[in-house]
């Protein structure tokens, strides 16, 4: 029987999943700095701490580091504790904790234990928030062999991929845009899951394949639909993992379009957009282009203060239409 489905942000879609976790495994718990009474930094946990009481919502010191050793140390033990990070910023003071311990002790216990911990960071641009709290840095942990990096772009994913996260044995990381939680999306009642290390076909198309991510996916569907009315046909691939990506579901799509665009909103060098065109440079979808293929990431620069310089640091859906065209007309 399918489950009625109504309107939820960003925002509630994660908070139900928290609460449908809690209700239905004692072992799962909260961690983080202004989670509770407050609510958290975005007012995700809301009323969690007022449902479960402060022994399962738990305000953290602001010791990022000491936070995050706690998380891996619950996990070893058992429980199933996610840990919230004000901004995906702070997770720098903590990089210890999860690049050298949860990503790796499962790895060097010979599998004998399991890290079932889930870290979440609002990442992103756009609230004038500045270089130090406005970082897009899912490249770092995708890099790391042990963590699985996740980027849900609308509110059905985001609860799906947290109760599969939540779910998981090993650290998951989930990257949500704070620009995202006010948006609105249909998501069903109860408990479902979305599949980590798959992608999804957000909209078909035999031009051009753009890869996009987080907040992304929704810049590039909107140029899309301008782009459709002049005769170009853009599919769009909601990448939704970084680790482990789905590079399948990418090569199948760019040998149907033979022409490859990835956007993301992280600095262009290093970043995602480099894997995604080395994967297809090594695949046999290489031989099906017509075209370069076009990276389109965020600016070589800190994250400005300034609304308009903001703007201008990462791809807009102006930016994705001009590249689009000139792919697609054969001028790049």
């Amino acid at each position: 029987m399918d489950q009625p489905v109504r309107e939820l942000s960003y925002a509630q879609a994660i908070h139900e999943a928290m609460a449908i976790a809690m209700e239905e495994d004692d072992r799962v718990f909260l961690m983080g700095e202004d989670i509770g009474v407050y609510g958290g930094a975005f007012q995700v946990t809301g009323d969690l701490v007022a449902r479960f009481g402060e022994g399962r919502v738990m305000d953290t010191p602001i010791s990022e580091l000491g936070g995050a050793g706690v998380a891996v140390g619950a996990a070893l033990t058992g429980m199933r504790p996610i840990f919230e990070f004000q901004f995906s910023d702070f997770a720098t003071l903590a990089m210890e904790q999860i690049v050298n311990q949860a990503a790796k002790l499962r790895y060097m216990l010979g599998g004998a234990v399991s890290v079932p911990l889930v870290m979440r960071f609002p990442s992103g641009s756009g609230t004038g928030a500045a270089a130090q709290h406005s970082q897009s840095l899912e490249a770092w942990f995708a890099h790391v062999p042990g963590l699985k990096v996740i980027q849900p772009s609308n509110p059905h994913d985001a609860k799906g991929m947290l109760l599969a996260a939540i779910d998981d044995p090993d650290p998951v990381m989930i990257f949500e845009h704070k620009l995202l939680y006010k948006t609105k999306g249909p998501v069903p009642e109860g408990r479902y899951t979305v599949p980590i290390g798959k992608a999804e076909i957000a909209r078909a198309g035999r031009d051009l394949t753009i890869v996009a991510t987080s907040i992304m996916v929704g810049k590039s569907l909107e140029a899309a639909e301008t782009l459709a009315a002049e005769g170009i046909d853009v599919e769009v691939v909601d990448l939704r993992t970084l680790r482990p990506m789905d590079t399948a579901t990418i090569i199948e799509s760019v040998k149907r379009t033979s022409r490859l665009m990835c956007v993301y909103e992280g600095v262009k060098t290093l970043g995602l957009g480099a894997e995604i065109s080395a994967m297809i440079a090594e695949s046999e979808a290489f031989d099906y282009l017509d075209a370069r293929i076009v990276r389109l990431g965020g600016a070589e620069a800190p994250l400005p203060y300034n609304p308009d310089l903001e703007k201008a640091a990462v791809p807009q859906v102006g930016d994705i239409l001009s590249e689009a065209r000139r792919l697609v007309q054969g001028k790049i």
